[in-house]
């Protein structure tokens, strides 16, 4: 725990950045409760709970980086503890130990232990459930099999993914051959969580067009790098302290979450490493198991050399790994650098467009970004429409507006923009027919452009903005 609350401390700020996911995070939490629920109609259902909480820690601690992240740093702590607790009862201090110093210095932990987003509560609700389930076994009965059930419906009410961790839990079980009674009393409370969950799934199904951008299955190379370390680690023999055996516990919660998303994925894509962040807790207890066999396995000191050789090399990968994740490059996105190249390169009463409307996400977190320009193509903002991003005008009433302007500077992601509305198609042909481009500036993620328009003879670059032959990526 402490180890967890020490690298979660670490660089906690990203120099002052945020990234997109987090923006959402921070807006949401500072609307009201009632605003919350009506936005969660129309979009982030699946985050509603997230968003809740956080308004409320807003409203004792104060809006901030700090109180944004640190709720995540407590959680993953907890979530450290439980791994460490598994060890212990699943096969002994050492093991518990190694595990529980393990699963912090995971990179995937590490990055989500300083994410303004519900992942690591999840993970620490799952951890603690599991912890509640190994000890239900041992110690049958039903209040026991209760906490188990509340634990993992409220994991699940935070993120619908976690409810995966049940078909591991009952793989276990089964495996591990536990009295009817034990299996019947966890078949209970799954059901209950089931059942608790099933009116949120059926909502949030119909906001399924959230996770449209998830074409091919996100960060699957490095999950499967360390999953394959971890399972390869169960090969190595555990003494069994109880009728379950860390490696039956370890294993189908490493795979059968990430196997199951990606059997959906072959209908529609949906796995993102973060959504199965909890199968770190296997990997842990199973590398923590691996690294107790091979400590009691050196007979020379040879063996304890290349050991030694071995563990510098792994620690230096961590740190680096944990250097390059306190980076804001580390994120897909900067929305600090955004929107402070937004206000940087545009001059008092330019037009501003966002290049789809949902980026207009990047720069709400801090209005002052954009407090001097006009948006071009908003009708009603995103807190009195309840959306995101805000609802935007017809297609001929953008394309009018921009009309009015000799100045745009235009908000996009790095790729290449394809319009999928005709909102977006009337602002890439009336840019394209209508205007030139002066200017980019390439920030993590996104592209800042300044357009003029073509009867301009000499414009100038507002302060700050690149100009022809200037370094910063002008095109």
């Amino acid at each position: 725990m402490l180890l967890t609350i020490a690298l979660g401390l670490w660089g906690i700020r990203r120099k002052n950045t945020m990234w997109g996911d987090e923006s959402v995070t921070y807006q949401l939490a500072h609307r009201d409760l009632s605003q919350i629920w009506l936005t969660a109609q129309h979009v982030d259902l699946v985050h509603a709970l997230h968003y809740a909480v956080m308004h409320e820690l807003f409203g004792l601690f104060g809006a901030g980086l700090m109180t944004l992240r640190l709720p995540s740093v407590l959680a993953m702590s907890a979530a450290a503890s439980a791994v460490g607790l598994l060890g212990l009862r699943l096969a002994g201090p050492r093991v518990g130990l190694l595990a529980g110093l393990v699963f912090p210095l995971l990179p995937q932990v590490q990055k989500y232990t300083q994410e303004g987003r519900s992942y690591a509560m999840v993970c620490a609700l799952v951890a603690w459930a599991t912890y509640a389930l190994v000890v239900g076994v041992t110690r049958h009965a039903r209040w026991r099999w209760a906490v188990y059930g509340c634990t993992m419906l409220l994991a699940s009410l935070l993120h619908e993914f976690a409810v995966l961790a049940l078909v591991a839990h009952g793989v276990t079980l089964v495996v591990s051959r536990v009295p009817r009674p034990v299996l019947r009393a966890w078949g209970v409370a799954a059901a209950g969580v089931v059942a608790g969950l099933l009116p949120l799934a059926i909502r949030s199904a119909e906001q399924s067009a959230q996770v449209s951008w998830i074409d091919v299955p996100v960060r699957l190379p490095e999950f499967l790098a360390a999953a394959v370390v971890g399972v390869a680690c169960a090969l190595a023999p555990v003494a069994a302290r109880g009728p379950v055996r860390l490696p039956v516990l370890a294993v189908p919660i490493i795979v059968l979450p990430c196997l199951l998303l990606l059997i959906a994925s072959l209908v529609k894509p949906l796995f993102v490493d973060r959504y199965v962040l909890y199968s770190n807790i296997g990997i842990a207890l199973l590398v923590g198991a691996g690294m107790d066999h091979f400590h009691q396995m050196r007979k020379s000191s040879r063996n304890a050399a290349v050991a030694g050789v071995a563990a510098v090399a792994v620690l230096a990968a961590l740190v680096l790994t944990g250097l390059w994740l306190r980076t804001p490059q580390s994120r897909s996105n900067d929305v600090t650098a955004i929107g402070a190249t937004v206000r940087k390169v545009g001059r008092t009463g330019d037009g501003l467009l966002y290049l789809s409307g949902q980026h207009r996400i990047w720069t709400a977190a801090n209005p002052e970004d954009t407090r001097f320009l006009r948006d071009l193509a908003l009708a009603q903002d995103p807190v009195s429409s309840n959306t995101l991003a805000g609802v935007e005008l017809p297609a001929p009433d953008i394309a009018a507006r921009m009309l009015e302007f000799d100045r745009i500077v235009a908000v996009r992601s790095a790729g290449a923009h394809s319009p999928t509305n005709p909102q977006e198609e009337a602002k890439t042909s009336t840019l394209r027919r209508h205007f030139r481009e002066y200017g980019t500036t390439h920030v993590n993620g996104a592209r800042v452009t300044v357009y003029v328009r073509d009867h301009d003879p000499s414009p100038k670059a507002g302060p700050g903005s690149n100009s022809p032959g200037a370094s910063g990526g002008v095109r």
